[in-house]
């Protein structure tokens, strides 16, 4: 399975591609898209939208991971961040593409084995996981990977638990007939 890995930002959008299955995994790619500073937001958000594509078109993803945003204290932060994932889930929902939110911590956890590690901690996790000769730069790049592997590896049995609650839902149903 292939997944996109999105770490939303309106400054900095980490994309990663990574394929495997569980037990095997390797990047395919991974990137930061970088937006003007100077550009209005409608501007940023429309480059963002035009890199997201590209990826989307040139990787043909089967699924995409993103990080739910949470509150923050800087509110201002949160909006932006926000927008940002807004555009991948509307390119998936566009695409028939399921995307999947995990939280920072859910990432965290699947990736270090702790939801308390630092962005280094992932970062090198990160590296050894998918057996990488250095490690993605920037943070976000980093991130955009745990994003995808956190799916992979949680993703699957999430997916394979609901089957398995839709299956006994329909066993009882058949039952009462």
């Amino acid at each position: 399975m292939r997944v996109l890995g999105v770490d939303p930002g309106l400054t900095r959008c980490g994309l990663g591609v990574v394929d495997g299955p569980a037990g095997n995994l390797a990047m395919v790619a991974v990137g930061v898209v970088r937006t003007p500073s100077l550009s209005s937001t409608g501007e940023r958000l429309a480059f963002l939208q035009d890199q997201l594509d590209v990826w989307l078109d040139r990787f043909e993803p089967a699924v995409i991971s993103l990080e739910r945003v949470y509150a923050a204290d800087h509110v201002p932060t949160v909006m932006t961040t926000a927008q940002a994932a807004g555009l991948a889930l509307l390119a998936g929902a566009r695409r028939g593409i399921p995307v999947v939110q995990h939280t920072p911590t859910e990432v965290k956890a699947s990736v270090t084995g702790s939801g308390r590690a630092d962005k280094s901690q992932v970062t090198t996790m990160v590296t050894r996981i998918l057996r990488l000769s250095e490690a993605p730069k920037p943070a976000d790049a980093a991130d955009a990977l745990a994003l995808a592997i956190c799916q992979l590896w949680r993703g699957q049995g999430d997916e394979r638990v609901a089957m398995a609650a839709a299956s006994e839902r329909a066993r009882l149903k058949a039952a009462r007939r």
